[in-house]
């Protein structure tokens, strides 16, 4: 069990090191417990953060739960630490909002998830529709997939989050629809639409949100007639056209801030 002295000594320390990252070790099943760190992640903590034995560290499962942990011992690209108590999480979003991105080239789309990570999405889903770009072969998707995830980690790290965002397989545009049936809130921004999202109403029971954006041309007005037949209101993002990773970037901003922690 963790003691006053211990808490008080760990608030210390993160108040005195604004920029410290969280530190991700999946399945943690018992408190206390040893852990090993090891890789860049390793190589950050002895050469950049200059932690010594004894030092404590923020470490996260990456599903929901924080710990605080202790350094036990250094050596080349090891690290070894105590994992002592369970935190309450102060970082998650109280929305759960699934952002879908019509599918954009390598680059856009690995910027999409960085950014959107850091802003507390829940889960992202990428997907075909009429003006994204051709579907890549399945291999090449596999490891697109691997390389965000890869990022999302990265920001996690980084903005202290305590829950990796899902990140799913590209989906059809219909099947999208489909899978949107369980939502309380869902939103399609398009260029085209009049209603100014400064009219959406906030209802504290409504924290399953599903948000859609659409490629680089947008959607076609086809598109957004069966969003609409599946009860996705349509809302604009302002009278400039938005390049689509900055449009994915801003509707969550805006969602956190009318309904979320922003």
């Amino acid at each position: 069990m963790q003691t006053k002295k211990t808490r008080l000594q760990y608030l210390s320390f993160v108040l005195n090191n604004p920029m410290m990252q969280k530190f991700i070790i999946p399945k943690i099943h018992a408190i206390p417990s040893k852990a090993t760190i090891l890789g860049q992640d390793a190589k950050h903590i002895s050469k950049v953060l200059r932690l010594t034995p004894g030092d404590p560290i923020e470490i996260t499962d990456g599903d929901g739960k924080d710990y605080t942990a202790h350094i036990a011992a250094i050596s080349p690209g090891i690290i070894e630490i105590d994992i002592i108590h369970e935190r309450d999480v102060l970082t998650e979003s109280p929305l759960h909002i699934t952002l879908c991105s019509g599918l954009l080239k390598d680059k856009k789309m690995d910027l999409v998830i960085k950014h959107v990570t850091q802003l507390g999405i829940h889960k992202w889903i990428p997907f075909f529709c009429e003006r994204s770009i051709p579907s890549p072969d399945e291999k090449r998707m596999e490891k697109r997939i691997d390389r965000w995830e890869t990022i999302a980690k990265e920001s996690l790290k980084q903005c202290r989050r305590s829950k990796l965002p899902q990140i799913l397989a590209p989906l059809s545009f219909e099947k999208l629809l489909d899978h949107s049936a369980t939502y309380d809130v869902k939103i399609a921004f398009w260029e085209n639409a009049t209603q100014k999202l400064d009219t959406l109403k906030k209802d504290p029971a409504a924290l399953n949100i599903i948000l859609l954006i659409g490629p680089e041309g947008g959607f076609s007005t086809a598109e957004i007639k069966m969003a609409k037949e599946k009860d996705f209101l349509s809302y604009s993002l302002g009278p400039r056209i938005l390049r689509a990773e900055t449009a994915a970037i801003s509707s969550c901003t805006l969602i956190q801030h009318l309904l979320g922690d922003i």
